[in-house]
């Protein structure tokens, strides 16, 4: 199953870009076997236009038939396990596409929000967006470890 993580905004060449970037090939290495992967990030930019104009892009940029994730504070919190158990469900049950959408600095447009499948929160701090991207990189590496076997997880 593909992935896309659709963000407002364009990620600068730094520490957040070197993670995002890292994690999502450690990812592609280690979904593959389990049909998880590859990921990749389609980025739209609104140019101040707010979240109306945000969220057409970004619907603009969602592969077609995904199933879509919405970040949202008010979404699930979810254990790393729950989280692989989902994706490896989704996976399992034919869906080709799974896309995730993260809003940009003023969160996402209403509408959006409401078309998604699910709602996903990483808990209900604020995150600033280019760090969520971050933080979903790695839950998305965390899942294929768990699903795979690997030590890189070990809850408790």
């Amino acid at each position: 199953m593909r992935i896309t993580i659709c963000a407002v905004g364009r990620l600068k060449s730094g520490p957040e870009a070197e993670l995002v970037a890292d994690y999502l090939q450690r990812f592609a290495r280690t979904g593959r076997g389990r049909g998880l992967g590859p990921a990749t990030v389609a980025e739209v930019e609104a140019r101040a236009s707010g979240r109306a104009e945000e969220a057409r892009l970004l619907a603009a940029a969602l592969p077609r038939g995904a199933h879509v994730v919405a970040l949202d504070e008010r979404g699930e919190n979810m254990s790393s396990e729950i989280f692989a158990h989902r994706l490896m469900t989704l996976a399992e049950r034919g869906e080709k596409d799974m896309a995730f959408v993260i809003g940009g600095a003023d969160g996402l447009d209403p509408e959006l929000r409401e078309r998604a499948d699910s709602l996903l929160s990483f808990g209900t701090m604020v995150w600033p967006h280019m760090l969520v991207r971050v933080m979903l990189a790695e839950q998305l590496y965390r899942a294929a470890s768990i699903v795979a076997g690997t030590p890189y997880h070990r809850g408790g």
